[in-house]
Order: C-alpha cells, then sequence, then structure tokens
C-alpha cells in the first residue's frame, strides 16, 4: 500500500476543523485514503499550534518537526514570498511534506493545497509518497 507524509501549515490558532477540511480536500484531490498517511509535518515554529497536535494525536501520526534552514534547503515548486518573510523559508507544507517522506520532487504527490476555514484562518496541505530506497 502506498505510504505518504503530509507537510501542513496554517494560521495561528486555526481551527481543528480547518485544518480536517484541509487534508480531507488535499487527500481527495489526489485521490489517497486517509490510511495511507503515516506522518505529518510542519515547521518547528509550529510545535505549539493546538490543531496541529490535535490532527497527529487523533489520527496517532508521529509529527515531524523541521526548522527554517531545513526546510529552505527543500527545493519545492512553489515557494512563497509571503511564507518567506513570516517563517523564514520559501515553503513550510511541501518542504516539510518531502523531508518527512524522505524523498525529493519526484515523490510530490501535490503540491500545496489551500483552504480556507469558517474560522477565516488558512491551511495548506502538500502530500509526498515515502521513499524506500534502501
Amino acid at each position: 500500500m502506498q505510504q505518504v507524509a503530509l507537510g501542513l501549515g496554517c494560521d495561528r490558532d486555526a481551527s481543528l476543523a480547518t485544518v480536517e477540511a484541509a487534508v480531507a480536500e488535499a487527500l481527495a484531490r489526489a485521490e489517497i485514503g486517509l490510511s495511507a498517511v503515516c506522518r505529518l509535518a510542519t515547521i518547528d515554529k509550529k510545535r505549539d499550534e493546538a490543531a496541529i497536535l490535535s490532527l497527529a494525536a487523533r489520527h496517532g501520526w508521529p509529527l515531524h518537526l523541521f526548522s527554517a534552514a531545513e526546510l529552505s534547503a527543500v527545493p519545492v515548486r512553489s515557494p512563497s514570498e509571503t511564507v518567506r518573510k513570516r517563517m523564514g523559508t520559501p515553503a513550510v507544507a511541501e518542504a516539510a511534506a518531502l523531508l518527512a517522506a524522505e524523498t525529493d520532487l519526484r515523490g510530490l504527490v501535490l503540491e500545496k493545497h489551500k483552504h480556507t476555514g469558517r474560522d477565516g484562518k488558512n491551511a495548506t496541505v502538500a502530500i509526498a509518497r515515502l521513499s524506500f530506497r534502501g
């Protein structure tokens, strides 16, 4: 069975409902079931983000946290100047997914998918296929 890592970014204090909706939409776009997800990743600045912690706990996904420097070193398809200004890296979701999946752009299944929730907050999800190279 295909296994994937989710890279996730969100506005501060985004609701769990917003983050869950973003994940559900991203998985649907990629035609991947929830059972394929085995890792969740984000920037270390989100280590205390309640919605991300709740999502990881609810599904039993290990949460991988990466520094802005680690994320900045990853080539991505959709860098963002806004994200660079706010987080110190041009990408959170895509780069985190790739790092957690231990793959490169060839393993990227879904570029960042942005969702705005009913709370007015944004969440962004990217999906990468896990690399099983020896």
